[in-house]
């Protein structure tokens, strides 16, 4: 195991050096000069020549990407043009509302995902089947921004329930994290009694109901237990894509996390922060599908990890 853990994350070293080049490509291509936003509106020519040299980018492409690569590799994520601190304390800033917030999503999606899948496998075509997948397919159909809107309109402001936005305790968290957990819970909703139907229909399910294996125990220990390996890897995509992509709910509900970082950075053509997040979200990702990969042989000790 220790093997294996120790080759994918060798693995990732190419993956990373790719997510850099087009981190630090992608940023180029925006249009404007951040030289210039970062100088004002009336700024010289000198003093726009002096922010670009302040900032890294007045060398060739290929000296920028050198510094920027060697900057990284010593932990030095550069200075935020707008705000002129250190991004890693930005990002650092960040950081917590975001996970807290996909945390708690992720949270009660799995558990209503989950539950509905398992209860509309076991009593497909009947009415608990046809009211889970109308669940499911409202949840995928309602846009993240309009959902957050309604919530916002019925919670907030007719019944003054919740607040509108901002992370002021707990209560601050149920609204934002229902918007961003609802898709979620609805593909797994979705794929989970996909999943639960085929195992359903194996042949070693058939010979435990044979058996006389209680039916709770067919359905808990020999269905869901397999039916639960393609589940997972689907959960930990989902939680990488809303680690990652909680940008809109974050606008939505003045969330101070990563997402509106992101948004104002890219507004400000701030390229440290930007290409900083990327990478972040990049090595997100390749941690969550190692993590994945473990489960495996947790949930199903069958799998044997090569």
């Amino acid at each position: 195991m220790l093997a294996f853990i120790l080759r994918r994350l060798l693995g990732t070293v190419p993956v990373l050096v790719a997510v850099s080049i087009f981190a630090f490509g992608f940023v180029r291509l925006l249009p404007g000069d951040p030289a210039r936003l970062v100088a004002g509106p009336e700024a010289t020519a000198q003093d726009i020549a002096d922010v670009r040299k302040g900032l890294g980018l007045d060398g060739p492409i290929w000296q920028q990407y050198l510094r920027y690569v060697g900057q990284t590799l010593r932990g030095n994520l550069g200075r935020s043009a707008r705000s002129h601190q250190p991004v890693a304390d930005e990002i650092g800033a960040r950081f917590m509302p975001t996970f807290w917030l996909t945390l708690a999503a992720m949270a009660w999606a799995t558990g209503a995902g989950l539950l509905i899948g398992v209860v509309s496998g076991v009593r497909r075509g009947k009415w608990q089947d046809q009211l889970g997948m109308v669940f499911a397919v409202s949840g995928i159909s309602f846009p993240g921004f309009w959902l957050g809107l309604l919530l916002i309109d019925l919670f907030a402001v007719r019944l003054g329930w919740l607040p509108t936005g901002g992370e002021e305790g707990w209560r601050s968290f149920l609204l934002p994290s229902f918007t961003l957990g609802a898709s979620v819970a609805a593909v797994l909703a979705r794929f989970t009694r996909s999943a639960f139907v085929e195992v359903a229909g194996e042949d070693y399910v058939r010979t435990a109901r044979a058996k006389g294996v209680p039916e709770g125990r067919v359905v808990w220990t020999h269905t869901l237990r397999n039916a639960l390996i393609p589940v997972i890897t689907l959960i930990g995509l989902e939680f990488g894509f809303l680690l990652g992509g909680s940008i809109v709910v974050e606008t939505v509900f003045s969330w101070p996390g990563l997402g509106r970082l992101l948004i104002d950075s890219v507004s400000y053509r701030d390229y440290p922060v930007i290409q900083a997040e990327i990478l972040l979200f990049s090595l997100e990702f390749v941690l969550i599908n190692l993590l994945v990969d473990v489960l495996y042989a947790v949930v199903n000790p069958e799998i044997r990890l090569q």
